[in-house]
């Protein structure tokens, strides 16, 4: 059944990508977008379900809250680390390729980790996993549709873009396919959760808003945003 449910998440991704192409003429708008479902993802679903699975606290802080710092901080040392390698080789303009395959990879990751989470929920019973693979199933659109934008942004080429959005799409079926292997761990699911939403809150706050209003500081980019935050407050909402 986990399986089954995980095939409507493979369309929903390959939607969000598809949408993504077809808007490039209105590439600020897109940007704007993709930032504002960025910062709806971290903010009202990952860093809650984050802080509920991973429980436990180190030094008075819950440990979700320190691993969701610590994803912001590597995301920025990988980002630094890219600079410089770029600096080197003479390409003080332009954006790194690798950083978009990172961060669409990091992605691929998440969307594996949605599947093993529709998994482990139809482990406990068939009303809670029904209720993860809605959030899960719709908020694919939006991984989708980042990944697609996320790859292309960095200037790789089309076809390794549509490759990491195919791999997006594959990733949650293959996260519930492993879960008939074994039974994940909540406190782990949480932690790795609070770490990927630091990551994405980087990656939307630092690259993708500022590009968006970068050439066209409009009105309607931050509509946009502000319509992407509210699309995954409308999804979280039905969900729960």
């Amino acid at each position: 059944m986990a399986v089954f449910v995980a095939l409507g998440a493979f369309l929903m991704t390959l939607f969000g990508g598809w949408v993504a192409q077809r808007v490039t003429d209105r590439r600020h708008l897109v940007l704007g977008l993709a930032g504002g479902l960025m910062l709806g993802v971290v903010g009202l679903e990952l860093l809650p379900e984050a802080l509920e699975a991973a429980g436990g606290e180190v030094f008075g802080v819950p440990q979700a809250l320190l691993l969701f710092v610590g994803g912001f901080l590597v995301a920025h040392l990988v980002e630094r680390l890219l600079a410089v390698r770029r600096a080197a080789h003479g390409a003080s303009e332009g954006r790194v390729p690798q950083v978009g395959l990172t961060a669409a990879g990091a992605m691929v990751g998440h969307s594996l980790m949605d599947g093993i989470a529709i998994g482990a929920a139809f482990q406990v019973d068939e009303g809670m996993g029904t209720t993860v693979a809605l959030a899960v199933v719709t908020h694919d659109f939006a991984d989708g549709f980042n990944t697609y934008t996320l790859t292309s942004l960095y200037g790789n080429a089309r076809r390794k873009a549509l490759a990491m959005l195919f791999a997006d799409a594959v990733a949650p079926v293959a996260g519930a396919a492993s879960t008939l292997l074994f039974t994940l761990p909540e406190e782990l699911l949480g932690s790795y959760l609070g770490f990927f939403g630091g990551a994405l809150l980087y990656l939307a706050a630092a690259e993708i808003l500022p590009e968006a209003h970068h050439t066209h500081p409009a009105r309607s980019t931050l509509l946009c945003t502000v319509a992407g935050v509210a699309f995954i407050w409308l999804v979280v909402g039905i969900a729960h």
